[in-house]
């Protein structure tokens, strides 16, 4: 007989979208400058991804989503190793870079505790990445197929050994 456990943390969404958009209520920084525009805080990130990155809106709402599915999956399973290539990385830094949504995001996700994020400088190439892209599925997410095997092979090297890291 197989049982599976449920973790206590589990989010109740699987679209990326509607889990972003869900920290809003709890953004207590800077909140003129992360509220003042009217935007969800969805279209905040993408039009921010817009702002710094050279691609269009439809790829930015891809990397973004498929960041949120990474971030919440790692908080969801810190004993699960998980890693991101170049592409959805853009997203993740994208998020922390907002630092007042990042808070928020902690704050709904991970109980207020701060997930840090303490990449190496040397990409992994043993395949995480795509290992990634299985398991986010595995726990319902809708992953970017063509996004996670882009760079399958090399992941951004996050330091998951720190309890608090991804």
């Amino acid at each position: 007989m197989t049982v599976l456990l449920e973790p206590a943390n589990r989010t109740e969404h699987r679209d990326p979208r509607a889990l972003l958009n869900a920290v809003q209520p709890h953004i207590k920084h800077l909140t003129l400058n992360v509220l003042d525009s009217g935007m969800s805080i969805w279209d905040r990130e993408v039009a921010l991804l817009l702002r710094d990155q050279t691609m269009v809106r439809d790829m930015a709402e891809r990397i973004l989503g498929n960041a949120v599915m990474y971030m919440i999956a790692a908080i969801e399973h810190p004993e699960v190793h998980l890693g991101v290539g170049k592409l959805v990385d853009i997203g993740v830094h994208q998020i922390y870079l907002d630092t007042p949504v990042m808070f928020a995001f902690c704050h709904r996700y991970n109980g207020g505790v701060y997930k840090h994020h303490a990449p190496f400088i040397k990409r992994r190439n043993d395949g995480i990445v795509t290992r990634t892209a299985d398991f986010l599925r595995s726990v319902g997410f809708d992953a970017d197929q063509e996004l996670w095997a882009s760079d399958g092979a090399e992941c951004s090297p996050c330091d998951d050994k720190v309890p608090d890291s991804h």
